[in-house]
């Protein structure tokens, strides 16, 4: 006589979940096809002109994804800053644009956390048994599964001038998309049917020339800071990809045709790009 009430309960906590999942995925497909308004589209093209370039038959898909992102993402000013309406438009738009055309998402991103410039970070480094502590300037900062960290000086420039080579919002949110497989490595989800071994050659190769140019001191297309390590490469690389993608064409083109196939886009043919 008692299994009754635990089983009437059991039903009652499926119901309640179903419920949930069911109401948070309409949530999501109906933020997904809600334009901005006229005023954040305004904004949008002021601080973040790469947008302009997008074709239009991608602008809804952005739109969409960016609601998506403002209702999932909570911003935290720190150091006394008010992050205002128009700031969480910039960086949402800058954050979107790599994944406006795939099917990948920021899953586990919940926070993020902006500083009025850049700002100081401690990291330790391990040598042997001694572990060092270390206080370094930073512009920004991604964790795995959250939060991402930006300095806004440098996320509203990097928004402003689309062709620089810079972009705060993009590289950091490049780690994101890479860290999604759960090891943030320069190998981020593949497109289905990419082929491994084509993106591993390609990544591979840009990256040791990379490398070697900034050893010999020789000036290079894709950031220097790329040479850190494979993770910054891709950071960077993605970076250039939007910034200067008919140069990054004709002097990568087989990783400008990988990340074009990744993400499922062809900047170097939007109009205005670089020549």
């Amino acid at each position: 006589m008692t299994v009754l009430p635990f089983l009437l309960l059991g039903l009652l906590i499926v119901a309640v979940l179903f419920y949930r999942h069911v109401s948070s995925r309409r949530k999501r497909e109906q933020l997904l096809t809600t334009p901005l308004t006229s005023d954040q589209r305004k904004t949008v093209a002021k601080l973040v002109p790469i947008i302009r370039r997008l074709p239009a038959s991608l602008l809804p898909q952005l739109e969409g994804k960016m609601n998506l992102f403002l209702d999932q993402i909570t911003f935290h000013g720190n150091q006394d800053l008010e992050v205002t309406d128009e700031m969480k438009l910039s960086i949402a738009a800058q954050a979107c644009l790599p994944i406006v055309n795939s099917p990948v998402w920021y899953d586990t991103l919940r926070t993020i956390l902006v500083y009025p410039s850049g700002f100081r970070t401690g990291r330790n480094t391990h040598d042997g048994f001694v572990v060092h502590e270390s206080d370094i300037g930073t512009l920004g900062e991604s964790w795995a599964r959250g939060p991402v960290v930006l300095s806004w000086d440098h996320a509203l420039q990097g928004g402003l001038d689309a062709e620089d080579g810079h972009n705060v919002v993009i590289h950091e949110f490049a780690h994101q998309l890479d860290s999604l497989t759960g090891h943030t490595n320069g190998l981020p989800i593949l497109r289905k049917g990419q082929a491994f071994l084509g993106w591993e050659k390609a990544m591979l190769d840009a990256y040791h020339g990379h490398v070697e140019r900034v050893e010999s001191g020789r000036p290079t297309l894709v950031d220097a800071y790329g040479a850190t390590n494979h993770q910054e490469f891709f950071a960077e690389a993605i970076v250039t990809f939007f910034e200067k993608p008919q140069a990054l064409r004709r002097e990568e083109p087989a990783l400008y045709a990988q990340l074009a196939e990744l993400l499922a886009l062809d900047p170097a043919r939007w109009a205005g790009a670089d020549r």
